[in-house]
């Protein structure tokens, strides 16, 4: 799918004025127009978390020749950090080439914060200092990665004070850190630390540790044969050997051209947390970056988790605005999509479409319910069932049929009253089975009862 006018004039404007901004808990954790993805997660001595995670500019390239950082005190709202770390343009800090850039890493050591960053073309590795966990970092220069030239660095510090640098694509390479945090010990380099067929290895290592188990957390291929998942293995030493252990979370479905996932764990004020990313606009870019709370059984397993609307935050409030970006599941035609400045829909909706939420909080009960909707080249009806796809009906919205695509109206309907906590299923229907229906959704909010 190529960029329209309106979309390249909105995402423009917003990466011109976004220097600094604050989002909150629910998933996506990133506003609308912003595409941060690949996480990796970390707790400074400053006791804040940040993401340091590549930047999606085109559903038709991954990455960018940019870096952003996110930053948060509280898992409630989140600092963006805008271009700390760049490869070309302002603040190029990669003297050597001017090639895009992957999914980074950061490590603290000794008062100084390095960024790991990787580049496609060539296949390169490099690192890059700051005095400061969110940048700017300056002085990029490579790594010799002694022929395994790959992408997507991770850097772990163990408690004895080694480093262990991680990479790779298909195979996980891993090698010992010299003490300035910046060369490979030649001697240490193994390649196979995970593989394909032994641990459905693909890439996006990241490797983290609680009570003596070492958790090499990484996209993991064991469905369908994408790598949608963010799966774990697990060993009592940092090069292995390692076992699997199964999913932590999967974002199949997220998106209908969803393709690939990368993520971290960390724990955060006595939280631990997986952060992945689920792609946008029908494409396996323009991915966001997301997160959801794990727990860990007394073998020190990790039970999967699912993909919810939610996030680290509460039940969305049915009484307020739900934007419908918010959608944690999504089948058919329809996807997330930017549609003017700042402002993200559910778009592209053909018939029989389905998009999820979860979940809603109806507390003691609701009335009605407000859509905002552009209704599309003909009529249709908007379902809105409880919990499953053929669960409760709420309410039966008549779409009407609109004179332009993107002529935008406000429906009112009545809704069967439920309360408490629900998965919310909106399903969608043209008045003549038409494939290109393309309507769209802004947002929805319910009405309590008075």
């Amino acid at each position: 799918m190529k960029l329209n006018s309106y979309f390249k004039t909105g995402l423009s404007i917003i990466m011109l004025l976004l220097g600094v901004g604050s989002v909150f808990s629910q998933n996506p954790i990133v506003p609308p127009g912003v595409y941060i993805a690949d996480p990796s997660a970390h707790v400074w001595p400053d006791g804040k978390l940040y993401i340091y995670g590549s930047l999606d500019e085109s559903p038709d390239d991954y990455c960018s020749h940019r870096h952003h950082v996110m930053v948060t005190g509280d898992l409630k709202s989140w600092d963006i950090l805008k271009n700390r770390f760049a490869s070309a343009g302002e603040n190029d800090e990669v003297p050597y080439n001017d090639s895009r850039l992957y999914a980074p890493d950061c490590m603290h050591h000794d008062g100084t914060y390095y960024l790991y960053y990787c580049q496609p073309d060539p296949d390169a590795e490099g690192v890059a200092t700051s005095p400061d966990p969110a940048g700017p970092f300056k002085d990029g220069q490579p790594i010799d990665t002694h022929g395994h030239n790959q992408i997507d660095p991770s850097v772990f510090i163990d408690d004895d004070g080694q480093a262990y640098y991680m990479w790779g694509q298909f195979t996980l390479k891993m090698a010992k850190l010299a003490p300035n945090m910046k060369e490979l010990d030649p001697a240490s380099v193994r390649d196979s630390v995970l593989t394909e067929s032994g641990h459905y290895f693909h890439e996006g290592a990241y490797l983290a540790k609680r009570n003596g188990i070492y958790y090499m957390v990484y996209a993991d291929l064991s469905r369908a044969d994408m790598p949608t998942c963010i799966g774990y293995a697990t060993s009592r030493f940092p090069m292995g050997p390692y076992t699997y252990g199964g999913v932590i979370v999967d974002n199949d479905q997220c998106n209908p051209g969803n393709w690939n996932n990368h993520g971290s764990i960390a724990e955060f004020k006595d939280q631990w947390i997986v952060f992945y990313h689920r792609s946008t606009h029908g494409s396996k870019m323009m991915r966001k970056a997301c997160a959801e709370p794990i727990t860990f059984n007394a073998d020190g397993s990790i039970p999967e988790v699912e993909m919810t609307s939610q996030g680290l935050g509460e039940p969305l409030p049915a009484v307020e605005r739900i934007d419908a970006e918010r959608a944690c599941l999504l089948q058919g035609n329809v996807r997330i999509r930017l549609f003017e400045s700042g402002n993200e829909e559910l778009g592209a909706i053909q018939h029989d479409d389905k998009a999820v939420f979860k979940y809603i909080d109806f507390g003691s009960g609701v009335s009605k319910v407000h859509i905002r909707v552009a209704p599309g080249h003909c009529g249709g009806t908007l379902q809105l069932k409880a919990d499953m796809p053929w669960g409760p009906m709420l309410a039966s919205v008549p779409i009407p049929q609109a004179e332009s695509q993107k002529t935008c109206t406000t429906l009112t309907h009545d809704v069967k009253s439920i309360s408490g906590v629900h998965a919310l299923w909106l399903q969608f229907y043209s008045d003549d089975a038409n494939p290109d229906w393309n309507m769209a959704v802004d947002w929805l909010r319910f009405e309590s009862h008075k």
